[in-house]
């Protein structure tokens, strides 16, 4: 073995501690990187492999009715490639024994011909049969959404009661089902798989239930290599409208494409964020460590050069010692990137629902981590051990200069009463600044990523708050199939346990100003709501009576709108109408590209009367079993939801999942702040042991000695955690802009708590590394030290 091979390993042994920690740090780098991106990818190429399996559409359509002749037109329009017309049906589903409100989407399958778009795919059980498959008792055969199903522990042969028009009806569940328009199955895009299930059923029996035999209710088509999308849907619109089919929209605006598309973005930005800093601070590390060795070697290098090594063997002699660090970093980072990658993707494998969805680690990304971590190493390192190998033998024997002691900038500005340690720690962290300020940056970087960590839960914690507690005051929600006289709400006053009512009514339109266009959906509330309320990221109300309309930020920005403007709506439901209205104002919202009026306002400018599509009912304790089971009893209701068992349903899952991304990330800001703590306070004693012997020798007490290096910590320490919160809240105002998309927003709120949270996951570090390094300054050699100055 080469000399220089044996002094390295010598090295790696003499400081194994401080290189286990920073190769912790860049462990924790690469395996966040990994972990984010790995299981990111995993997700988009389940999807696209699903989506290119299950032949998914490029635009979908809802109409009223439309005769099936009409599908061949379609069919010939410029740039489309092939259409499939079905039939679905809103309904409301009854579990037995259970008395939680649930929503059910019917698709009509067609099972004597070969599915051509958006194919459905059976999981476990049997496929439907064109004769109903025996079923004596009248029962529909159907088949369940996976996610259902598992959230409601169905079995094969299980009935659930359905209102299908009007007319009570049995589902017999004979299998489960898969299909890329519902990847992800949800209510309005919440992760509700409780409280919505999809259902395939014979299209013949779904058509003869809703008087649709030789006809559709909606379209799916897929376009031409080449062809434009807003074309294709402009000809659709055109030629649906006569049919109540304005409301055409491409993949892009598809609900259970929109929640993926959003999760795989909003991944990529911290799956790029995050390693980014951890990757610095083991830089910062490296850096710290490597100028340490190297000029507490100046003899043997000196003695190295004296003998013919060149400088080139020199630097990579050191370069090899900063490699092998990084490659054990690298290697536990890799692990823990493919196991903590699995993880996620089994998380993300209870929301979204695939024929095969498997962690997979790109050879690519692997080697990208390895590059990216090599390339910070020796850009982190190189400076210093250039500066140093460049020496001639002569200068590099003799020992560096002494640094410059002077009065400290507290005595500078006439603070006088300093105690001797406290301006001995006050001289030493002066001397060295940009030491000192590297040491408080990394601390307080781990201070910022705590709170990032944290973050997460404090914003899910506002929306959830802000949705269901300052927005929608109300207890039970129903709508209905159409809009109807807003008289009905007296109906509903009247059932058991009703407290108050609120009308509401929700119309989807086209948006533009200009040559912009934007889909949107005009919310007509009540003048001054009390149970269903417009309220903007500061938590204020937005009253809208005798207002116009107001838009989200986000739309008007989108439309490049401001208050004053004219915007014009193209109604996408009923008899076409374009409105002209003008922004009244804007209001800065978490939820979607929405639009907001004075109902009775809505209802004048579409002159229809005083129409309502849904009603907002606040329910006296106790009494809303009562109710939803008294909503059952009304044909005209669509469906019913309880604020309380959504809240509950959404909250089993968001609080699992938030508190292992906090749990993980204030592990990785933990081994960081131990990291630069550790490192620093290792690094000092190395640096001054000779002064700390002296200063026992003359009587010092170990504590007093202690005092003066892990006096340095502390003060680092203290000056880091504010600097740290600053960061953090800076970073989190950062991650929360790059995260905002049009259908959601997190609120960049950050919680006295988090911000406690963070001070004591780092102090406590800090406690850790200092009782580590106290007790060797209580094991001192003092006679060894003596002898020879560093």
């Amino acid at each position: 073995m080469k000399a220089l091979n044996v002094k390295l390993l010598r090295d790696l042994r003499r400081m194994w501690s401080q290189a286990l920690t920073i190769a912790l740090v860049v462990a924790s780098g690469v395996g966040g990187f990994l972990t984010s991106l790995s299981a990111v990818d995993s997700l988009a190429w389940a999807r696209d492999s699903y989506y290119a399996e299950g032949r998914f559409a490029d635009v979908f359509a809802v109409l009223k009715r439309a005769p099936d002749a009409l599908e061949e037109s379609l069919r010939a329009l410029p740039g489309v490639a092939e259409v499939q017309t079905g039939v679905e049906a809103m309904v409301r589903v009854e579990i037995p024994g259970l008395p939680d409100p649930v929503i059910g989407q019917l698709v009509g399958l067609e099972l004597r011909a070969p599915q051509r778009l958006n194919r459905v795919s059976v999981s476990a059980g049997q496929p439907l049969q064109p004769d109903g498959g025996g079923q004596r008792d009248g029962a529909i055969p159907a088949l369940v959404s996976e996610g259902f199903a598992k959230a409601r522990q169905l079995k094969f042969g299980d009935t659930l009661g359905v209102l299908v028009n009007g007319r009570q009806r049995q589902l017999r569940i004979v299998g489960t089902a898969l299909s890329p328009e519902f990847i992800f199955a949800g209510l309005w895009g919440m992760p509700d798989q409780r409280g919505y299930g999809v259902f395939w059923i014979d299209r013949e029996v779904l058509e003869a239930a809703y008087d649709l035999r030789g006809a559709f209710n909606r379209v799916t088509v897929r376009l031409a290599p080449g062809a434009s999308e807003p074309t294709v849907i402009a000809a659709l619109q055109q030629r649906l409208a006569p049919y109540g089919g304005r409301d055409v929209v491409g993949r892009a605006n598809q609900s259970s494409h929109v929640m993926l598309d959003d999760e795989i973005k909003s991944q990529r930005v911290f799956g790029t964020v995050l390693p980014a800093i951890f990757l610095g601070v083991a830089a910062f590390l490296l850096n710290v460590v490597v100028s340490r060795l190297v000029s507490t070697q100046r003899e043997q290098i000196a003695a190295l050069k004296a003998l013919g090594y060149p400088n080139v063997a020199i630097a990579l002699h050191y370069l090899k010692l900063v490699l092998l660090i990084v490659a054990l970093g690298l290697l536990l980072g890799l692990l823990l990137g493919e196991r903590l990658g699995a993880m996620f993707t089994a998380l993300y494998a209870e929301f979204y629902r695939f024929p095969r969805f498997e962690h997979r680690v790109a050879p690519g990304l692997m080697a990208l981590s390895a590059a990216i971590t090599a390339a910070t190493a020796v850009l982190g390192t190189l400076g210093a051990i250039l500066a140093t190998v460049r020496l001639a033998p002569a200068e590099a024997m003799r020992p560096p200069a002494p640094g410059r002691y002077r009065r400290t900038l507290l005595e500078r500005l006439g603070v006088r009463r300093l105690a001797p340690a406290l301006r001995m720690v006050l001289r030493n962290m002066e001397r060295r600044p940009l030491r000192t300020a590297l040491s408080v940056g990394g601390i307080a970087a781990a201070v910022a990523i705590t709170i990032l960590g944290n973050f997460l839960r404090d914003a899910i914690e506002e929306v959830v708050d802000t949705q269901f507690t300052l927005s929608l005051r109300g207890d039970v929600s129903v709508w209905l199939n159409d809009p109807v006289d807003d008289a009905a709400r007296l109906e509903l006053a009247r059932l058991p346990g009703v407290l108050g009512v609120e009308s509401t009514r929700f119309v989807p339109v086209d948006f533009s100003h200009g040559q912009r266009r934007e889909r949107g959906l005009i919310r007509g509330y009540a003048p001054r709501a009390e149970l269903y309320r417009v309220i903007d990221v500061h938590r204020r109300q937005v009253l809208l009576d005798q207002r116009g309309l107001v838009l989200t930020d986000r739309l008007a920005d989108k439309l490049g709108v401001r208050p004053g403007d004219t915007v014009r709506a193209e109604v996408l439901v009923g008899r076409p109408r374009t409105l002209e209205l003008t922004v009244a104002g804007t209001v800065s919202e978490m939820m979607g590209l929405n639009a907001y009026i004075d109902r009775r306002e809505l209802n004048r400018l579409l002159g229809e009367g005083d129409l309502s599509g849904g009603f907002v009912l606040s329910v006296q304790r106790g009494s809303e079993a009562a109710l939803l089971e008294a909503t059952k009893r009304i044909p005209r209701i669509a469906g019913a939801f309880s604020k309380a068992t959504m809240l509950r349903n959404m909250e089993e899952i968001s609080a699992r999942n938030v508190r292992i991304m906090s749990t993980l990330l204030t592990t990785f800001a933990v081994v960081i702040a131990v990291g630069v703590v550790y490192n620093n306070a290792r690094i000092a004693l190395a640096e001054r042991g000779w002064e700390l012997a002296s200063l026992r020798v003359l009587g010092f007490t170990r504590a007093e000695v202690s005092a003066l290096l892990l006096g340095e910590l502390a003060l680092a320490i203290a000056v880091a955690i504010p600097l740290g919160m600053l960061l953090g809240y800076g970073l989190t105002h950062g991650v929360a802009e790059a995260l905002k998309s049009d259908h959601f927003y997190f609120p960049p709120v950050i919680r006295a708590r988090t911000y406690a949270w963070a001070a004591l996951a780092v102090v406590a570090a800090g406690l850790g590394s200092a009782l580590v390094v106290r007790r060797r300054i209580d094991r001192l050699d003092m006679v060894a030290v003596l002898k020879t100055r560093d």
